[in-house]
């Protein structure tokens, strides 16, 4: 779950197909996904477990004390008989869920494939032939590194800055990484309209900490990547001498990239991402780099303004840019074409990328069933040509019916708690009512689906179709600079278990993937579906009132709508949350980044706060029972507990503590239930015990 990350190209706004048809591979060998997962390292599909509505007791760990730690209560069980797969680096029921879902995707794709009769130019002769061209191993095997070698020609034949530049708009048409991040996105302070921006990247590690950072694990990465990217240079046909010397030089250009970004916490502020200059400033600021010739060669006409997101960044790349020999950043964009299509290629390329991207960041111990990878491929590519078939086999009228019901009952509940807040006054009170008032609430799947009938997809040619992928969803995303908000559009494909908040389009969106078991089921208790669904549900609703959320008005614009006092009271609360969660540790001596994950952990505690209302509110007429032993407001808290239960492989953890704006998922469980006198009355913990925060440190906000 998540709010939609403030960056200048979103992250869910925009990823570029290509780069993110790698990422979905990667992660789905190292498990690293927020909120996909899957489920085990067999090409066969998964038994089916006994159907249980609502928590499992079987999951439980009965020596442990809920008042002491209550993810080991709750989950304890779960947790000793469901240790990390081989193929991932974290094990879940987020996971769990995941891979339920692949099997109907899988399913449904590989009849498709088989259809050799279906309709030329037809959503299932796509999604079809797009699965069967990543399942045509032996035609992948034999083409090796052919299908880069005319990139490679071109980037051999740059002789000077203007020809890299060209090569660099030339990549970002074709979805490869390199240099800076690029795209369309909503204005901050213009929610209405569609404008261009700019923002830091060029790198190969996950983040600019792991160039930063002087850590013996930090060190001992950097040291790991140098040798993976000669490895791979090497497969691509380099001797060992040159690809080492190779790799050294591309790191080092990384690595003065990395120096000039921003941290992820200084990009959680979206006034700091927001600089939009006319285009003559912008070429002011990087002199030796032409954007006006840069936009026309990506097809771009008529912008006038580009929001700069880090403007120091840029500036430092046009000093590098003049500063390296040509040679060399022609030594690194070839790395970057390899680097963004390895798991598009030959076993070797992919075996070493997974080594690296999944085994050394993450520890994951095996790369997934080719199936598994093709799938989530084609998710990425034909998100909403597969999710067609996906809502018609799994999401049903009343499965939305009973969400959107749900979905009000937590936004009257949020509402009456405004209404009642004793810390904000009634100018903000009114102003954040409305701004409650005007969600957008999607559900399920899109009112408009996406149009698909300009992209061709042949048998046979697997890279070439996640290459046109590419530039479909590419030139989708730049058509739309200077033409009002599309608002519609979906930033999760329908079979994601996962859910988000957009600030700009004030927008809370469900998609069918999550409303299943454990977060919803229709045949579970109240307590079970408010624990679960309705806390996601609440989540994503104080997301438009986190530490970012806050910021924007009901239309979406980046504005100050709230009074100085309020603000401040405000702020004071979010600071506890912070505080909080800085105090707590991956491991000994690596504790989480507080202001990392603020806007996470304060949705979380505004999310279980407003659902445990709406529960109330809606159970107050029904007469309620104990099952399984349990009242129905603790079913309530272990139903939010075993959403996040889930093993975790060690790297993993120190790579989410990094870049990742979730807290680990046993603090997701603890953190926000020691601050709820509701927890603590339901399970008679008493003051002093752990899962009790003092009362000079509980945090309450909503």
């Amino acid at each position: 779950m998540c709010v939609w990350r403030l960056r200048i190209v979103m992250s869910l706004c925009l990823l570029f197909v290509l780069g993110t048809v790698l990422l979905t591979e990667r992660r789905g060998r190292a498990a690293v996904a927020s909120a996909e997962g899957q489920k085990s390292n067999s090409a066969t599909k998964t038994t089916p477990a006994t159907e249980i509505h609502g928590f499992d007791p079987a999951n439980l760990d009965r020596n442990a004390d809920a008042c002491q730690d209550f993810n080991l209560f709750a989950n304890g069980g779960w947790m000793a008989h469901n240790p990390v797969p081989p193929a991932y680096a974290r094990w879940g029921k987020f996971e769990e869920l995941a891979e339920k879902n692949r099997d109907v995707l899988h399913d449904i794709l590989e009849a498709a494939a088989k259809n050799k009769r279906a309709k030329s130019g037809s959503l299932e002769q796509k999604v079809g032939d797009f699965y069967a061209s990543c399942m045509d191993e032996q035609k992948i095997e034999a083409e090796g590194i052919k299908p880069l070698e005319p990139e490679f020609q071109r980037i051999a034949a740059i002789k000077d800055v203007a020809g890299l530049e060209m090569e660099v708009a030339r990549m970002h048409n074709y979805g490869l990484r390199g240099l800076f991040g690029f795209g369309a996105a909503q204005d901050f302070k213009k929610s209405t309209e569609v404008i261009a921006q700019a923002q830091q990247g060029g790198l190969g590690l996950p983040d600019r900490d792991y160039y930063t950072k002087d850590d013996p694990d930090s060190t001992k990465l950097r040291d790991a990547y140098v040798q993976h990217v000669a490895k791979m240079l090497t497969l691509a046909g380099d001797n060992a001498d040159t690809a080492a010397k190779e790799s050294k030089t591309i790191f080092d250009i990384e690595r003065k990239l990395a120096e000039a970004s921003k941290t992820r916490i200084e990009r959680r502020s979206p006034e700091a991402n927001y600089h939009k200059i006319s285009i003559t400033e912008v070429n002011e600021l990087t002199p030796h780099f032409s954007w006006t010739e840069y936009l026309n060669a990506r097809g771009i006409n008529g912008v006038k303004e580009i929001n700069v997101g880090q403007p120091d960044f840029f500036k430092a790349l046009d000093h590098v840019l003049t500063t390296v020999p040509i040679d060399d950043w022609k030594t690194y964009l070839r790395w970057h074409v390899l680097n963004s299509t390895a798991s598009l290629l030959s076993s070797a390329f992919v075996q070493e990328d997974f080594n690296f991207n999944g085994h050394v960041l993450s520890g994951t111990q095996q790369i997934l069933p080719r199936w598994k990878r093709c799938v989530a491929g084609a998710d990425n590519v034909l998100g909403e040509a597969l999710g067609q078939f996906y809502v018609q086999k799994t999401f049903t009228p009343q499965a939305r019916a009973h969400a959107r019901a749900m979905v009000q009952n937590l936004i009257t509940a949020l509402q009456t708690d405004l209404s009642t807040l004793s810390w904000m006054s009634d100018v903000t009170r009114q102003r954040a009512i409305a701004k409650l008032n005007a969600f957008t609430r999607k559900i399920g799947y899109p009112d408009v689906w996406r149009n698909y009938e300009a992209l061709t997809v042949t048998r046979g040619e697997y890279l070439e179709n996640v290459r046109r992928g590419a530039e479909f969803e590419l030139r989708r995303n730049l058509n739309k600079i200077g033409r009002p908000v599309e608002r519609t559009e979906w930033g999760m494909t329908p079979p994601t278990v996962n859910a988000y908040y957009n600030p700009s389009m004030n927008e809370i969106v469900f998609p069918a993937g999550i409303m299943q078991p454990p977060f919803f089921d229709p045949l579970a208790d109240d307590a079970v579906n408010y624990g679960g669904m309705g806390a996601v549900i609440g989540h994503e609703m104080t997301h438009g009132f986190d530490d970012q959320g806050a910021r924007f008005d009901a239309e979406g614009n980046l504005v100050d709508w709230w009074t100085p006092a309020d603000f401040k009271n405000f702020k004071s609360r979010t600071d506890c949350v912070v505080n909080q969660f800085s105090s707590y540790e991956a491991e000994p001596g690596l504790h989480l980044k507080g202001e990392l994950v603020v806007g996470e952990s304060v949705a979380d505690l505004g999310g279980l706060t407003i659902s445990y209302a709406a529960f109330k509110e809606a159970t107050k007429n029904k007469p309620q029972k104990t099952i399984d032993g349990f009242t129905p407001e603790q079913r309530f808290f272990l139903a939010w507990a075993q959403v996040w239960a889930s093993n975790i492989r060690a790297e993993e953890a120190r790579r989410r503590v990094t870049i990742d704006p979730h807290p680990l998922a046993r603090y997701r469980v603890n953190g926000p239930l020691s601050n709820m006198p509701q927890f603590a009355a339901a399970f008679q913990c008493k003051e002093g015990d752990p899962m009790v925060r003092p009362a000079d440190k509980r945090c309450q906000i909503w």
